[in-house]
């Protein structure tokens, strides 16, 4: 797998599906119902709601254009197929922090699917990066923002979502 693509999750292109069609099929016809409200107010050089509403409009049109683009360029993947014989994505991974002796478990996972909050980061971040190809028993040096941290790897389990 390459570290540069976009994968997906069954879970995760549902989720992308269902946010283009809120985008497309309310956020948009509601901004433009709106545009068209401004644009009846009369002299539109001087009418600072249609060109806010305008402003919106495009803002909500590239919204729109960059969901379809990471849907069209997004490799599904069965995350259940995953090969936990080293760190992937789609992988859970259980790590000791060699210096705190304390242990973590993150999920590797898309960037459009990440959430650090509930463990999941990405594979295209730095901590990603650095597990990304480590195996059980190896020690991975990382560069995050407040130093480097090494962590041994305990465990690879499958993805769950």
């Amino acid at each position: 797998m390459s570290l540069d693509k976009e994968y997906v999750s069954k879970a995760g292109m549902e989720k992308l599906i269902a946010e283009l069609d809120e985008w497309r099929n309310q956020k948009r016809p509601a901004m433009v119902k709106q545009l068209a409200s401004a644009r009846s107010h009369g002299d539109l050089s001087e009418n600072a709601e249609y060109h806010a509403a305008r402003e919106e409009l495009a803002r909500i049109d590239q919204k729109i254009m960059q969901l379809e683009a990471t849907i069209r360029a997004a490799v599904l993947v069965d995350e259940t197929s995953v090969n936990t014989d080293q760190v992937r994505v789609f992988t859970r991974v259980k790590v000791l922090d060699v210096q705190k002796n304390t242990t973590r478990q993150f999920t590797l996972v898309s960037a459009t699917e990440a959430n650090p909050v509930e463990g999941r980061i990405s594979h295209q971040s730095p901590v990603g990066r650095g597990l990304i190809g480590a195996k059980v028993g190896e020690t991975v040096e990382i560069q995050i923002p407040s130093g480097t941290v090494s962590w041994k790897i305990l465990e690879i389990l499958p993805y769950q979502q």
